[in-house]
Order: structure tokens, then C-alpha cells, then sequence
């Protein structure tokens, strides 16, 4: 019978291995595809996967809520994944401030594609770009928050943020003909 979500953090809180185990098992799947969206390669997904689990272990002890395990992990993991790129120095400043094709992708577009698919079109951005379009479309962060996070202006965040859609979009009709833009 599967553990509940608050006997298996005081497993872990413990440093009992079986809990641990357990709870990688879990959310690994889900938070390897989370570090998929932020990272360049599957490679980096797996570090930033066996950095997140590692900062989840050892800080476990902070988590206050078992039922906000979940969203804890993620959480974790988008923060190591920054970290990672900060540390790189990646992240530039962008004040390429073009113009949106004022375009709009139609929802049907969206339909026709797997997840896989969206994935690989979102990695495929630049890492200042993917990184400002996960966190605001996918997400939900404001612009303000962004930029404290990621050490830019807000208006940085903005014109990267522009500038993924108009990637995506162009790469989405380059693959999928002017039908799907409306």
C-alpha cells in the first residue's frame, strides 16, 4: 500500500533510505520532465534532477506541510535548475526589444503536438529565453518576479519573454504551415 504523503517525509526526515527511495520513485518521473523544460540537454536534466533530489534530502527538514511535499519538490527543482544557469552565466542581458509578429498561435496547433513535442520545442530556445518562458508561462510568475529572480530588469524579462513566442511561432508554422497561425 503506498505510504501517505506524511509518513513518508518523517521517513525522510529520519534519513531512513527506504523512505527516500520511495520518494525519488515518486516524483522523479514528474520532476525529471520539469528539469527537461529548463535544461539544454537531457544530460544537464539529470544533474539538475540529482542536485535537486539531493538539496530535497538534506533540506527536508525545513518542510513544515506534508501535503505540500509536491509543490515543495518542484519548487526545489526550478531553484536548482536557476542556480545552475546563474552559475554559468548564461543568462544575459537581452535588449533586442523587437516587435512581436502581433500573430497568435491557434489553440487547435497546440492539439496536434505531444508533449514530447513541446518539450523539445521549448528546450530548443536559448537558455535566457527558456528560462524567462517557463517561468512565466508555465509557471505563472510576474515579470518582477523573474527578474528578481534571475538577476535582470524587468523590462529584460519582457523582451525575452516576446522574443521566445515569436521563436515558437515561427519554428510552430515552419513545422506546421501558416494554418495554424490566426
Amino acid at each position: 500500500m503506498a505510504e501517505t504523503l506524511e509518513i513518508l517525509v518523517e521517513g525522510c526526515k529520519r534519513n531512513d533510505r527506504k523512505s527516500q527511495k520511495t520518494l525519488y520513485d515518486r516524483f522523479s518521473s514528474a520532476m525529471y520532465a520539469l528539469c527537461l523544460q529548463y535544461a539544454s540537454s537531457e544530460e544537464d536534466a539529470r544533474d539538475i534532477l540529482q542536485e535537486g533530489f539531493i538539496k530535497v534530502f538534506s533540506k527536508i527538514e525545513q518542510l513544515q506541510n506534508p501535503e505540500a511535499l509536491p509543490g515543495w519538490i518542484r519548487r526545489v527543482m526550478i531553484n536548482t535548475a536557476l542556480e545552475k544557469y546563474r552559475s554559468e552565466a548564461v543568462l544575459r542581458r537581452i535588449d533586442d526589444l523587437r516587435p512581436e509578429t502581433g500573430q497568435e498561435i491557434s489553440n487547435s496547433a497546440f492539439g496536434n503536438l505531444t508533449s514530447e513535442e513541446i518539450i523539445h520545442l521549448i528546450t530548443s530556445l536559448t537558455p535566457q529565453y527558456r528560462m524567462v518562458f517557463n517561468l512565466y508561462a508555465v509557471e505563472g510568475y510576474s515579470h518582477k518576479e523573474i527578474s528578481q529572480m534571475l538577476g535582470i530588469s524587468e523590462g529584460t524579462s519582457k523582451s525575452n519573454l516576446s522574443r521566445a513566442r515569436v521563436i515558437l511561432q515561427q519554428r510552430l508554422k515552419k513545422i506546421y504551415g501558416s494554418a495554424i497561425v490566426r
